[in-house]
């Protein structure tokens, strides 16, 4: 069977996910292309070799609705021939991406493959695409529908991590994202996005907190409270799991994922692709795995 490898990878800094990002003026099939671009031009592909374009997108409506990698193929200049594939596992959708590609490779249908994923959250919100899942009484209630937040308060809840246990979690992870950075370590995986006129709008990571420390974060205040108080979820997480007697909510804007915009990719090959495009291996796929979404919930009959 053949064998998927990484050639290489690239991806735009992670602009702040808001109205005052640096990167809410462009659109996501913008920052996509950026990627494909990138990667073209530093591996020297003739694009009539690459057989599949596969991004992640979670809320693929608007401008970035339709099949946001076909369109990317488009805005980037590559081949016309070349097709592309939207998927959405949420959160995982990029690396899915990637899973998917390298299935492909091994089960011997494509020899060169660009997988990766792309969001403007500043300007495709969180839920804009809706969906049965929230919004159907039918399918919410028997699945146990609660948002994203208190799902995280739930886990937190369920495996003992306290607020100061998430608090400082993060803010070793702000500690050492900017070393990363000041170390250089971005330097060849990250490319500025750059205006039509070649002047740069971003690029390093804005949504960066260096100085963040556990007190500046004891003073927010904890995001989900109403959501699950008033709104209803923190019962319908006890009612999945009643061995949680209550929710206790640690999440807020500081320790929680970021909101933000910006796109990457994978350059990924078998041998005999990467071979043909003069590239040697930087990491071999071994295996892929896929983790089943739920945390031991007793369905009722």
């Amino acid at each position: 069977m053949p064998e998927a490898f990484i050639y290489d990878h690239m991806r735009t800094p992670r602009g702040r996910g808001k109205k005052d990002g640096s990167l809410h003026e462009v659109p996501a099939v913008r920052l996509a292309a950026h990627t494909l671009n990138s990667l073209r031009d530093r591996n020297d592909i003739d694009t009539k070799t690459v057989d599949d374009v596969i991004l992640g997108c979670v809320d693929p409506v608007g401008e970035a609705g339709s099949d946001i990698a076909r369109a990317a193929i488009f805005e980037a200049n590559y081949d016309i021939c070349v097709p592309g594939m939207q998927i959405n596992r949420f959160c995982a959708s990029g690396l899915d991406s990637v899973n998917l590609a390298a299935g492909k490779i091994e089960a011997g249908s494509e020899d060169i493959v660009i997988a990766g994923g792309v969001e403007s959250m500043s300007r495709v919100g969180i839920g804009a695409s809706g969906g049965a899942w929230p919004m159907d009484p039918s399918v919410a209630v028997p699945s146990y529908f609660m948002p994203q937040g208190v799902s995280a308060d739930l886990i937190a809840t369920k495996y003992g991590f306290s607020r100061d246990d998430v608090d400082a979690y993060s803010v070793e992870s702000q500690k050492r994202s900017a070393k990363s950075w000041a170390d250089g370590n971005f330097d060849k995986s990250v490319v500025a996005v750059k205006d039509i006129n070649g002047l740069t709008i971003l690029d390093h990571d804005e949504h960066m907190r260096p100085d963040t420390n556990m007190q500046s974060l004891a003073s927010l205040n904890a995001s989900f409270v109403m959501m699950g108080e008033m709104g209803g979820f923190d019962y319908v997480a006890i009612q999945a799991h009643p061995e949680v007697e209550a929710v206790n909510h640690v999440h807020h804007a500081g320790n929680s994922s970021g909101i933000v915009d910006g796109a990457a990719g994978v350059l990924m090959g078998s041998k005999r692709g990467g071979r043909s495009l003069g590239l040697k291996p930087r990491a071999k796929i071994h295996s892929q795995h896929w983790i089943r979404s739920c945390l031991d919930v007793d369905r009722p009959d």
